[in-house]
């Protein structure tokens, strides 16, 4: 038993440690790796075992115990086994995989997973063990099914974010860089980090704004980087009663359409939406490269429009209000007396 277990340890280290390099992957050294001491255990276990059944001299009361050790011994290397195999399967995976795909999920997940199947392993070859020395293992097994409902319980708030930030990640509504806009909390801003708990939102005004996945996952959110860069930005002027509509229509779109930032092959448009109090409302449209500019363009675009209006004698009226004041004659006052 000696001599096999030495020699597969020199078959693995040289031999096929050797052909492995040729690869181009390392999931063969993560697997030689997670096989090589376990079997050379599994091997001297074997030849032990082997070696006691020779001897007639060792009382039969003896053997189940012997039998119960040899069973945890074999327990014991399986569990090394397949935890080494996890971990390195793990370590190729972030090392390798995860990088080249598309989705963030394995990269934010990867540790988690590992850290579950783990627990996973050491939970089943703990109740194996128990089960092969007679103990009673159905009332573990609730009191663990209580125990996990307890911590459920007590951190139902992080577990509803850890569902919600794997669901950001599968579904992809928005990834890191992207400008998002948050409707029910009123923030806006560029996604820094997508974590397993929260998501980092750098505001314009350079402040880290950190928003539960709990949160997002059940609100609205505008995505201004999806599909592209490119963003519609729109104003309302108000001209006075009375104006020539085409005219004032012609002039706004011209001012617009003469100014350096605009995409001239799309639209610019000016729309007579509404009759206001004091004013005939218009919204006028046009489309920017970049959503980033959003707010400097609109503040060029009320300058430009501005500008525009009072060259050609447009009136941009301000909100007013006429008060008809009513003195009764001197009848009534008789009247009412």
């Amino acid at each position: 038993a000696v001599g096999l277990s030495w020699l597969s340890h020199t078959i693995l280290a040289r031999s096929v440690r050797r052909f492995v390099r040729r690869t181009d992957t390392h999931l063969d050294d993560a697997l030689i790796r997670a096989i090589r001491r376990p079997l050379q255990l599994v091997i001297l276990a074997l030849g032990l075992d082997l070696a006691l059944g020779v001897f007639t001299t060792i009382p039969a009361s003896w053997q189940p115990v012997l039998d119960r050790l040899f069973f945890v011994g074999y327990a014991l290397i399986a569990f090394l086994f397949l935890f080494r195999l996890i971990d390195g399967l793990g370590t190729w995976y972030g090392a390798e995989i995860a990088h080249k795909t598309e989705t963030q999920v394995d990269d934010q997940f990867l540790a988690l997973f590992k850290r579950i199947a783990l627990l996973i392993l050491t939970t089943v070859v703990i109740v194996i063990v128990l089960g092969r020395f007679g103990v009673e293992i159905s009332a573990l097994v609730t009191t663990l099914g209580i125990g996990s409902l307890a911590v459920a319980l007590a951190a139902q708030e992080t577990l509803r974010d850890m569902f919600a930030g794997f669901t950001i990640l599968v579904d992809r509504s928005f990834k890191v860089g992207d400008r998002v806009e948050l409707l029910d909390i009123n923030t806006w801003g560029d996604v820094q980090e997508i974590g397993v708990r929260s998501t980092r939102i750098r505001t314009r005004d350079n402040r880290m704004v950190t928003v539960p996945n709990a949160i997002i996952g059940k609100g609205l959110v505008v995505n201004y980087s999806d599909p592209d860069t490119v963003y519609r930005v729109e104003t309302h002027v108000g001209i006075a009663y009375g104006t020539d509509i085409e005219q004032a229509r012609q002039v706004m779109i011209a001012a617009i359409r003469a100014e350096p930032w605009v995409m001239q092959d799309m639209r610019i448009e000016a729309l007579f939406l509404e009759f206001g109090d004091s004013a005939l409302i218009f919204r006028v449209r046009c489309w920017i490269e970049h959503y980033v500019e959003t707010r400097r363009i609109i503040d060029k675009m009320n300058t430009a429009l501005y500008h525009a209006l009072n060259d050609a004698g447009i009136a941009i009226p301000f909100p007013q209000r006429d008060l008809h004041i009513q003195t009764p004659t001197l009848t009534t006052l008789t009247a009412t007396s």
